[in-house]
């Protein structure tokens, strides 16, 4: 069966694809990447989506309209894909988050804009979306799904192992002896890329092979007053995103340093913000092999960094589990689609903090009659090629 995967994380750059073909018996399923590829959001329609997110004001007509365009741009890239291979069977769709609402350290909602309806007119398939509400209504943070996907790939290896995601959020799955764990770790790319943009460092919007990055030095004062935030010391499960980490965030840390930082030293030290709270929480899961994936991972100061303050522990990219780091989270999604359209719940108890599994996400039908294959118990195993 294939199904197309189609994101926007919290970098909300663009918009990743991927189609993956899986093939499933007595519950081992096996995915073959057909088709990947990342198309960047038109420099307009990004511009509107980040004036709109918090923490700055905006209506629900712009809610409405950036509804409908998000939907139109994911249907456009699904469609291209889709043609790519022949067409595919269904489309599973994240959207775009612009709001994860968590309140004393439970998640009661979450919004992803880009309106199914759109790609399912435009594809003729069956459209799986809005995944992780169901998993907020079970006692969970709708986040990190992708542990579903991690705890696949590293089951079986010995000692504990992890796999993080460095995105807007780095996110971390952890496997070991005592099961499974996951949860937002804080920024990764969110912060660094809102002051790239404010500041107009860079016109694609983020450091570059960490080219600003290396031209600053790091305000251990500022970095010592970001690592006092109290989210990372909350204990697993737990989520956030720009609701909490945004530029206005940076600003108030900035003012209240009272001596000037410029722009290079700030990039420097938001980076090694992201290098200190993942590398210390990988310490203190006693992890002995680290998958990483995301944009931060062709981030050299970030990468280096790690295994500088990792020295005992294997630093990998997630392409040695089959997951090919600019795709994985996209492939996650395929595998979500396939799940919901089997009957499969796609949530691993630890993953999330839900009570209990869920099947997740809405269906939107394609062109024709809604035919649903046969129900799946549960996947076994999984293996990408």
């Amino acid at each position: 069966m294939r199904i197309l995967g189609l994101l926007s994380g919290t970098s909300h750059d663009g918009i990743d694809v991927t189609v993956v073909d899986f093939e499933e018996s007595d519950g081992a399923l096996h995915g073959t990447v057909l088709h990947e590829d990342s198309i960047p959001y038109a420099p307009e329609l990004r511009a509107r989506l980040v004036a709109a997110l918090p923490p700055a004001p905006t209506t629900l007509a712009e809610v409405c309209e950036l509804d409908t365009l998000i939907g139109q741009a994911f249907a456009e890239v699904a469609a291209a894909a889709s043609d790519a291979v022949g067409g595919v069977d269904a489309v599973c769709t994240h959207g775009q988050t612009v709001f994860h609402w968590v309140a004393d350290g439970h998640a009661l909602g979450t919004l992803q804009i880009g309106q199914p309806a759109w790609i399912a007119e435009r594809v003729g398939a069956p459209v799986v979306s809005d995944v992780r509400i169901r998993d907020i209504t079970a006692g969970g943070h709708g986040a990190p799904l992708v542990s579903f996907l991690d705890e696949l790939l590293l089951r079986g290896r010995a000692g504990v192992s992890a796999a993080v995601n460095l995105g807007g959020i780095a996110n971390m799955t952890v496997v070991g002896h005592n099961g499974l764990s996951a949860y937002d770790i804080g920024p990764a790319n969110a912060l660094v890329d809102a002051v790239v943009v404010a500041e107009g460092l860079n016109e694609r919007g983020y450091d570059a092979d960490a080219a600003i990055a290396r031209t600053g030095t790091v305000d251990e004062p500022l970095l010592a007053a970001l690592l006092a935030d109290p989210y990372y010391a909350l204990p697993a499960p737990k989520s956030t995103g720009k609701e909490h980490f945004h530029l206005d965030y940076v600003r108030g840390h900035v003012d209240r340093a009272q001596h000037d930082i410029v722009a290079e030293d700030l990039v420097r030290t938001l980076t090694e913000l992201t290098v200190r709270t993942v590398a210390q929480d990988v310490r203190a899961a006693g992890i002995g092999f680290l998958a990483v994936s995301g944009g931060g991972c062709h981030n050299p100061l970030i990468m280096q960094g790690l295994r500088d303050a990792l020295p005992g522990v294997e630093v990998v990219l997630a392409d040695e589990l089959g997951a090919p780091v600019d795709s994985k989270e996209a492939i996650l999604f395929a595998l979500i689609g396939w799940c919901t359209m089997h009957g499969v719940a796609a949530v691993t108890p630890g993953g999330t903090g839900a009570r209990e599994p869920r099947i997740l996400g809405t269906i939107t039908p394609g062109a024709g009659p809604l035919r649903m294959p046969e129900p799946v118990e549960r996947v076994r195993s999984l293996t990408l090629d």
